[in-house]
């Protein structure tokens, strides 16, 4: 009971706490975009898929069913036609222009965030994975990731997706490093900035009619999986309408009538419309069609038209192949005398400093 104290050198006097001192380790910066394969052959085209659609937030089906349909139907059929589109856009030197733009993109923004931040590029399917950047930004001893998904607008089979990835790689690590996210930026002022610029340059190098604003389409089942009341999304035939409301703001289709809503009144279009490409099977998918929608136009009189893909960053499969070489055949087969793309994002210097506006404005614990 009469015992000495523990000993310590403060015991009996009034000590000042000091305050904790400055982590000066760098932030890491991930940036991440869906993939490409490595090469355009049949081999690789059969890898990419094989781990893309393996996904459940994509092929979301029952494991079995989803194993069945891959291994017998889905990469014997689509791996050696999907390796000749990719063969039409491949670019001798630089590759698939996803990878080569995302590269650009990474390097450019990483000069610009100067040596307190250490960028690097992923892939959610192919290379370079997750787990590589991951590997690095630790290596590099950050002391802290931003994590900037590079989806404008979001579903499941994007930003979760991506965001499953992320978290399973980061939880391999002993501590792991803190994370934060970069949410959906479809209403940014930079990213819309950006996408008007663009838009603005080929309407002042071509006489169009007509902007068609093409995002890619996903299952509507993915949508309706994400309104938990059951009473808004494909209930009425206006469910979007209210683009101000909160059911609508979390909705994938809402987000990208915004975005296209915004640009069309940043740019004073007289003329433009809205639709959705590169949907597979027979389910529903959500609507209007890209394809249908340019047979519609072309029907209703209009010859000259602009296609701007504002679902992508940087130019791909989806943009390059699908609108500027299909898309451009269906329109001169439809009656249009003129079909241009509106580039990508890629790596323009006002996207660069729109993404290096979005990670700086991001909060990060001291």
């Amino acid at each position: 009971m009469g015992g000495e104290p523990p000993f310590s050198p403060t015991h009996g006097k009034r000590t000042k706490v000091s305050a904790s001192p400055k982590d000066d380790r760098p932030v890491g910066v991930l940036l991440l975009n869906l993939g490409s394969p490595d090469a355009p052959t049949s081999a690789a085209v059969r890898r990419y898929l094989r781990q893309f659609l393996s996904d459940p937030r994509v092929l979301d089906f029952p494991a079995a069913i989803r194993r069945v349909l891959l291994e017998t139907i889905i990469l014997p059929i689509r791996s050696s036609k999907s390796a000749k589109l990719y063969q039409n856009i491949w670019d001798p030197t630089t590759g698939s222009p996803l990878l080569h733009f995302s590269a650009e993109l990474r390097h450019k923004v990483a000069g610009e965030l100067g040596e307190n931040f250490v960028v690097r590029h992923a892939m959610r399917y192919g290379s370079p994975s997750i787990a590589q950047a991951w590997s690095e930004l630790r290596a590099a001893g950050v002391r802290h990731v931003i994590v900037m998904p590079l989806y404008p607008q979001e579903t499941s089979s994007t930003i979760g997706s991506a965001l499953d990835e992320v978290r399973k790689v980061q939880a391999n690590d002993w501590v792991p490093t803190p994370v934060s996210v970069i949410p959906a930026f479809y209403t940014d002022e930079g990213f819309l900035a950006s996408l008007t610029e663009v838009t603005a340059e080929t309407l002042a190098a071509h006489e169009v009619e007509h902007v068609l604003f093409s995002f890619h389409s996903i299952p509507q089942r993915h949508i309706t999986k994400g309104d938990a009341t059951g009473t808004h999304c494909f209930v009425a035939d206006q469910c979007c309408s209210d683009l101000t409301s909160n059911v609508a703001a979390g909705c994938y289709r809402a987000q990208c009538l915004r975005t296209a809503q915004a640009v069309a009144q940043r740019l004073e279009l007289p003329s433009w419309s809205v639709s959705f490409q590169s949907r597979l099977g027979r389910i529903p998918w959500v609507e209007p069609y890209t394809d249908l929608e340019l047979a519609r136009l072309a029907q209703s009189g209009i010859r000259r038209i602009a296609v701007t893909c504002p679902a992508f960053v940087a130019d791909n499969l989806e943009t390059v192949e699908e609108i500027d070489i299909r898309g451009r055949a269906q329109w001169a087969a439809a009656g249009g005398e003129e079909l241009v793309l509106v580039p990508g994002l890629n790596d323009r210097p006002s996207w660069v400093q729109a993404v290096v506006a979005l990670v700086r404005s991001h909060h990060v614990p001291a």
